[in-house]
């Protein structure tokens, strides 16, 4: 999550006002830097704000967001752990770092920080996802399911949160579940190429080819990473029933 708060977390009460603007630009530059997926120059820009303000745990937290984006995660934890010292009460950073860990599959370690931002926080629907990643990662599948499903009743148009219990359903074996939420959210969401490519895994393994290939063309369509079984698995981290399901229809079995 980006924000700057400069003027309220800045503890040196010497700054001056023409910093602070200095400041802002160019955060809105590192901001705009993030948007267009230009996360190295992001980091320089965060770099920047870290170097001219010290005490400021957005701008530590901002940077180490755009060091996960490099999988940096070495420097990215860091950096969360210098915002959590200053800020130690803010849930962001402690959602970030988890994110980090989970990438380094520590996952006791990114859940302990996902209860962290509960403790804070106890409605972050973020926080519920991101824990039934880490879970999933453990295979806990039960345990994931269920914060998922607490993710999308906080927040109901959450539509990843909805997307993760839609692929645990088939995990678990419940395919008639998943199809039921995947063809909800297809509806929904048109524009949404996981739930897209996850529909055209458990269609084809039922045998409805005609609408399996139809879904596929819309997700590769979109985004073409689904055609790669190993991003799929170590990237985006479907459990392995989906991956399964994935790898036959790419391989047409």
């Amino acid at each position: 999550m980006i924000s700057t708060g400069l003027a309220q977390t800045q503890e040196n009460a010497a700054i001056t006002e023409e910093q602070l603007q200095l400041g802002e630009t160019i955060a809105k530059k590192a901001i705009k830097a993030t948007e267009s997926g230009n996360f190295a120059q992001a980091e320089v820009y965060w770099t920047q704000l870290v170097e001219e303000f010290p005490n400021n745990p957005a701008a530590w937290s901002n940077r180490g967001n755009a060091r996960v984006s490099q999988n940096k995660l070495e420097g990215a934890i860091a950096d969360f752990n210098q915002a959590i010292e200053l800020a130690p009460d803010a849930p962001d950073p402690y959602l970030n770092r988890g994110t980090a860990l989970e990438a380094q599959g520590k996952y006791q370690a990114a859940i302990a920080d996902y209860n962290r931002v509960l403790t804070l926080n106890p409605d972050d629907a973020m926080a519920y996802n991101n824990l039934g990643n880490a879970e999933s990662g453990q295979g806990d599948w039960e345990k994931a399911l269920t914060d998922y499903q607490k993710a999308a009743e906080i927040a109901p148009n959450f539509a990843f949160a909805r997307a993760n219990a839609a692929l645990v359903y088939y995990q678990i074996g419940k395919t008639k579940e998943a199809i039921t939420e995947m063809r909800n959210l297809v509806r929904k969401y048109p524009m949404f190429p996981d739930v897209r490519a996850a529909l055209t895994a458990i269609l084809w393994s039922a045998g409805q080819q005609g609408e399996a290939e139809s879904h596929w063309v819309a997700a590769v369509g979109m985004d073409n990473r689904y055609q790669d079984i190993d991003w799929v698995k170590n990237i985006r981290r479907w459990p392995p029933q989906m991956v399964a399901a994935l790898d036959k229809f790419l391989n047409l079995q």
